[in-house]
């Protein structure tokens, strides 16, 4: 008979545990992307950008052809890593670009979290390829995106199958955070949220401003 105890379970992240690398999101290939709405795929990969930089944690950005064809990241990306290294490649999958694969290994993490454009090419490449290299493999699927709604599914189906966790953005940010006592972090998360949590930072706008209410007694 299992004992319950007041501790995480260890498939949840940390701001320490893990690297998350943010593939392709550039102008060209947002522009193809139907399966979720770009001002939404902008505001999302904002949040996750802010919670990362915020919090420490390990990111690597990369980017396919930017000059020849792909464009420029979205500006939130380099906004929230305005000192950071963007690795340009040309392989579809960034598993098989040599500088990508020694930045991650440089990182020394054993958990990649993955979000980028498009989910069936330039995600499933380097999550199915980490997953065969022995990493755990993270996918925050609204960071994702691809040219029509049955690409997407049928990505994320089979990286699921394969062994990938799915994930969405606020739940990334608030899994971070995790405990609303974290005083040091808590500005930071429900900043976040108010600006790109959607309905929910609404929601903390309002408790603060209408009685002064806040998670945890802050």
């Amino acid at each position: 008979m299992p004992t319950a105890s007041p501790a995480a379970g260890k498939t949840l992240l940390t701001p320490a545990d893990h690297s998350l690398v943010l593939i392709d999101h550039q102008s060209q290939m947002a522009f193809a992307t139907h399966s979720i709405d770009v001002a939404m795929l902008r505001n999302n990969v904002a949040l996750v950008a802010k919670g990362a930089a915020g919090f420490g944690v390990s990111t690597l950005l990369t980017t396919v052809a930017e000059k020849s064809f792909s464009g420029p990241l979205f500006p939130e990306i380099p906004e929230a890593f305005p000192n950071a290294d963007v690795l340009d490649r040309t392989t579809m999958n960034c598993w098989e670009d040599a500088a990508v694969v020694a930045a991650v290994n440089a990182s020394g993490k054993s958990r990649i979290v993955l979000g980028g454009l498009w989910t069936s090419v330039c995600i499933v490449g380097p999550a199915l390829s980490a997953l065969d290299q022995g990493f755990e493999v993270y996918v925050i699927a609204d960071t994702c995106g691809d040219v029509t709604d049955e690409a997407h599914e049928r990505a994320m189906q089979r990286m699921i199958q394969a062994g990938v966790r799915p994930l969405t953005s606020v739940q990334y940010l608030l899994e971070l955070q995790r405990d609303w006592a974290r005083s040091a972090t808590y500005d930071l998360t429900t900043g976040i949220a108010k600006l790109h949590g959607g309905g929910y930072g609404l929601g903390i706008q309002y408790a603060k401003s209408m009685f002064g209410a806040s998670e945890g007694g802050h």
